[in-house]
């Protein structure tokens, strides 16, 4: 039954706003749904009319062409909605919340969802750990910038907010929680920063800058980003960040420039595996991790939420587009360094940043210049943030955005 709207990619820099489905407690045959998840059961699952769906760089990356992604995949993996169906296994969440969806899917069951480690779930996806709506290799689970989605284990995955009016009227902040906030904020906290902290940012888009707003909720004296983007770089300035044009000089001694010192304590990667040389601009995937083992102070710590891939069908060379880089491990060893990569587990953090928002501890919908626009404008939103506009593209397939 076609009665849904949706984003899909098409092909390398297209996207379309197509016809789907409306969602049953079914997972049904579709472009990239895994053979071994057709036709799979979702009793415990829950069909939410999507609030705020949001454009992230990590779909800019298959939509680039730079994945295995087939075409009409449904893209979003950031959804914030109100729920509108409840399967006959769900409990807990009831018809008419309003809810933040977790981007990694969960079942809550498996050994590692109870260690808290729901990025790497046993039981979603046939082919790996962890899983995703609307991406590539993730088990095939629709993506979510569409007017509804299916949410499997609904109890467990969906973050119900407390007050609904509440809700609705800081949405734009509270539509971070499905994604960049805890991703920026796993950084910062895998880097090891704390009070008094001085941290470099690599990357001044919305999860670096979600990294440095995290940075300082966390208690940090001084947060640098790092970006060749001046009109990014500027929006870092906006809340309070130092920064650096990293076509204006080497990394350590613009650092020094303002620390007094070549290093920092700890050190971000919110760019991944498209990262370009500093001067050049041309790709080179390792740049941003071997600059963040050299200015990181030794016994320190680097967080990556930066996304890197396994399969890269446009990689600069034969090892890239397997996912091998050229990683300076060496310097890492003698500087003792440590570092987190992988899926942010969102549910280890959502809750409490959930009540950072809600008590205005934090405005993370400003620092990341989140600007709603209509389902029928993805294609729009993808292209100027592809070409590097310093705003946070936020769908608004149902109109409960209008006026924000």
């Amino acid at each position: 039954m076609a009665d849904n709207r949706a984003v899909a990619y098409k092909s390398p820099g297209i996207v379309e706003v197509i016809d789907v489905d409306y969602p049953e407690f079914e997972l049904k045959d579709g472009p990239g749904v895994n053979p071994d998840n057709v036709g799979r059961k979702v009793p415990h699952g829950a069909i939410i009319r999507t609030v705020a769906t949001n454009i992230c760089g990590s779909d800019q990356h298959m939509v680039r062409g730079r994945t295995t992604a087939p075409a009409n995949l449904v893209l979003g993996h950031e959804i914030t909605g109100e729920v509108v169906e409840v399967g006959p296994g769900v409990e807990f969440v009831k018809v008419g919340d309003i809810v933040s969806v977790p981007f990694n899917i969960s079942c809550g069951r498996c050994k590692n969802c109870k260690e808290r480690k729901t990025g790497i779930c046993l039981n979603v996806n046939p082919d790996r750990p962890g899983s995703a709506y609307g991406y590539v290799d993730m088990g095939g689970w629709v993506g979510g910038q569409a007017e509804f989605v299916l949410v499997p284990y609904a109890d467990w995955n969906l973050l119900v907010f407390p007050d609904r009016e509440q809700a609705l009227e800081k949405i734009m902040d509270l539509t971070m929680l499905s994604d960049i906030f805890p991703t920026g904020f796993h950084g910062a906290f895998s880097a090891g920063v704390g009070v008094g902290s001085t941290v470099y940012v690599a990357g001044a888009g919305p999860v670096g800058l979600a990294a440095a707003t995290s940075a300082m909720l966390l208690g940090a004296a001084a947060v640098i980003v790092g970006d060749m983007n001046a009109d990014r770089l500027a929006q870092a300035r906006s809340f309070g960040c130092e920064t650096i044009d990293l076509s204006s000089g080497e990394i350590a001694a613009q650092i020094e420039q303002i620390l007094g010192v070549p290093e920092v304590d700890c050190g971000i990667d919110a760019v991944g595996f498209e990262a370009k040389g500093h001067h050049g601009g041309q790709e080179a995937p390792a740049t941003v991790l071997n600059s963040l083992m050299d200015i990181t102070a030794a016994g320190g710590a680097m967080g990556i939420p930066g996304l890197y891939v396994t399969g890269d069908p446009g990689g600069v060379d034969e090892s890239a587009k397997k996912g091998s880089l050229s990683l300076s491990l060496g310097t890492g060893w003698a500087k003792s360094l440590s570092f987190t990569t992988g899926q942010t587990p969102v549910m280890k953090y959502n809750y409490g940043l959930m009540q950072a928002i809600l008590h205005d501890r934090v405005h993370i919908a400003k620092n990341v210049n989140a600007k709603a626009i209509s389902l029928e404008d993805a294609p729009r939103g993808y292209a100027e943030f592809d070409a590097g506009a310093a705003t946070k593209y936020v769908l608004n397939p149902n109109g409960y955005l209008d006026g924000k």
